[in-house]
């Protein structure tokens, strides 16, 4: 139904990247959202009625809550797709990153409100009639949420959308809650053992799970999180696509929503090179991000030498030094200050976050190697860095 709606209402369909397009799939799915728990909510809760089961009346207004999660969907997307002002240059992207915590938030409280009233129904058990309209309503909703769950997983992919991706998970949970609510009816039907409260319970910590997952993936783009591996190798093919450029660090990526993120990098070029060519190319290594990527790029030009042998031989040298430290280690910005009575080693170290050593326990044992396996009149200036990506 999803797809075939989206022939219908999307134009350039493929295009993820384009906000408008992005916009236009968040909407759309939200609109389905809202319709069919509705519609589960109404099901549901005529079974509730009809069969006296708290669990399923409590797995009704979970899909009540959830319609509502799909209106604030619905709302965020349609303000994320705002164009950038005054006020807001980064454009307004983070608000899917808001609407997406506020519809785990609102999981959350539903499973607190869950579990208590599940817990008055332990402590003042009543008989559930298990009726076939009961049954099939629940086997029906089964049914849906995994269809739900299937394409706001799928779309949320596509999108690259926390906010759809928490939509599915309240789905796929919302899936489990319903099956063990059908199990527990069963149950009690078949023996005689008044176990709804306890199915209402366990579908409360089904929700309250899921609810904190998509808390957790909402939250992590807001406080600052690393950008996907996928993401930094696709920055580095197209920035070392050009030839003139040797290397790359110090990536830094900016996320002010999906699809608006802004970069800055250092990339290396030869130092013997022509600078007004090389800036040419750097620009067009811009460009080219702006183009494949939809990001605004902006990359400082690192002048390494590339034909002077002693100091190539210098870096070589240095680096076998910081691998036998570490393999996870890596070095940049490498330069050599020749003088009469000590020759200057400037480089900078990259180190993982928590590493054993302090950074200036680590300098200073890169200095004594660089002293004892070099020279040692060579003294080596060592900035620890930290990698801004995984």
């Amino acid at each position: 139904m999803v797809a075939l709606l989206t022939n219908l209402f999307i134009r350039n369909k493929e295009d993820v990247k384009d906000p408008k397009v992005r916009q236009a799939y968040g909407m759309l799915c939200g609109i389905v959202g809202i319709v069919l728990n509705l519609l589960l909510f109404a099901g549901k809760f005529l079974a509730g009625a009809i069969s006296h089961s708290i669990s399923i009346t409590a797995d009704a207004f979970n899909n009540l809550s959830d319609a509502g999660s799909s209106v604030v969907t619905l709302v965020g997307f349609k303000m994320a797709g705002a164009k950038p002002d005054v006020d807001h240059p980064y454009g307004h992207g983070r608000i899917e990153y808001i609407t997406g915590f506020i519809v785990s938030g609102a999981i959350i409280v539903m499973a607190f409100e869950l579990i208590k009233s599940s817990a008055e129904k332990i402590m003042h058990p009543q008989a559930v009639d298990c009726s076939m309209l009961s049954v099939g309503i629940l086997l029906a909703s089964i049914l849906v949420k995994m269809y739900m769950a299937f394409y706001n997983y799928r779309i949320g992919r596509k999108l690259e959308s926390a906010a759809m991706r928490a939509t599915a998970t309240d789905s796929l949970s919302d899936t489990c809650a319903t099956s063990v609510v059908l199990v527990g009816i069963v149950i009690g039907e078949l023996t005689g053992l008044r176990v709804d409260g306890w199915c209402g319970v366990l579908v409360g910590i089904f929700i309250f799970y899921a609810g904190i997952t998509a808390a957790k993936d909402t939250l992590n783009p807001l406080l600052g999180q690393p950008p996907d591996a996928e993401f930094v190798a696709q920055i580095e093919e197209i920035v070392l696509a050009h030839e003139e450029i040797c290397g790359v660090h110090d990536l830094l990526v900016h996320d002010y929503g999906p699809g608006r993120c802004m970069i800055s990098l250092h990339a290396e070029v030869p130092a013997e090179g022509n600078i007004l060519k090389l800036h040419d190319v750097v620009d067009n290594a811009e460009i080219r991000l702006q183009e494949q990527l939809n990001c605004d790029a902006v990359i400082h030009m690192d002048p390494v030498v590339t034909e002077d042998t002693y100091i190539l031989e210098l870096k070589d040298t240095t680096e076998k030094i910081i691998k036998a430290l570490d393999p996870v280690f890596t070095m940049h910005d490498f330069r050599v200050v020749p003088g009469y009575a000590q020759t200057k080693i400037i480089f900078d170290v990259v180190v993982p976050y928590g590493y054993k050593d302090s950074d200036e326990e680590l300098a200073e044992m890169i200095k004594n190697k660089v002293r004892q396996e070099i020279a040692e009149n060579c003294l080596a200036v060592v900035r620890v860095d930290k990698s801004y990506v995984k």
